[in-house]
């Protein structure tokens, strides 16, 4: 039988609910230290992870021990969750597209603005805040941005002075803080005086929902994975 062959049947035996066990009880093991267990436990968690071909009969008509029965029951919750988190994480990496990005972009001129439209992924959202520091709405609209970064990752949160920007006259006073929203370079919101839209105290889940109400932000990351990782340590 070739490579190939024998690559694809290691993958088949693997699928199924029995190949999810499987691949629990292989986890478990790499997790687990090592060194504090007793050398028959490890031997037997060993086997349990390493299911017999179709074509070994050797223990085909096998039945489960007392003692393996006993070890599946030990296995712990706290391991359960480093696994499901493993699993959501790997799911999320095959299904996300297009880079993630830490903190808000500040823009210090005009170039680094065009230079973020225009470069960034065809698949990244890019919000530019455009803000004059003393206008009012400008730092409380800074302070959301600051938070809503953390809760999608995706997006490219950006901020440019609008001096800093060369285009301090198309941008007074009376029209900031304005919200551009920009993908695969094309201009999908354009928000002037972007503060008449939200009551005169606000936060970022009003911003996160006035963004939400035109279909400009993506959707989150899986929830509850932050969580279990809390709980597991």
């Amino acid at each position: 039988m070739s490579d190939r062959a024998l690559e694809m049947e290691e993958c088949t035996t693997q699928t199924g609910p029995k190949g999810v066990i499987n691949d629990w009880r292989r986890f478990k093991l790499e997790s687990m230290d090592q060194e504090s267990l007793p050398p028959a436990k490890r031997e037997l968690l060993r086997q349990m992870s390493s299911p017999q071909k179709p074509h070994d009969k050797s223990n085909v008509n096998r039945k489960m021990s007392i003692q393996e029965y006993e070890l599946l029951k030990e296995e712990d919750e706290a391991s359960l969750k480093k696994y499901r988190k493993q699993c959501m994480q790997e799911m999320h990496e095959k299904l996300s597209f297009g880079p993630k990005f830490e903190g808000v972009h500040e823009l210090d001129s005009g170039e680094a603005f065009l230079e973020v439209i225009e470069k960034e992924h065809h698949s990244t959202v890019v919000v530019v805040h455009i803000y004059k520091v003393g206008v009012k709405g400008c730092e409380e609209l800074n302070g959301c941005l600051d938070c809503l970064v953390t809760e999608y990752p995706t997006v490219k949160f950006c901020r440019i002075d609008a001096v800093a920007s060369g285009a301090g006259e198309r941008f007074s006073d009376d029209v900031l803080p304005t919200l551009l929203v920009y993908k695969a370079g094309e201009l999908l919101g354009n928000f002037l005086a972007c503060c008449k839209h939200l009551n005169e105290e606000f936060f970022a889940t009003d911003v996160e929902a006035f963004l939400n109400g035109y279909g400009l932000l993506p959707e989150k990351e899986m929830p509850g994975m932050e969580g279990e990782e809390n709980d597991v340590e």
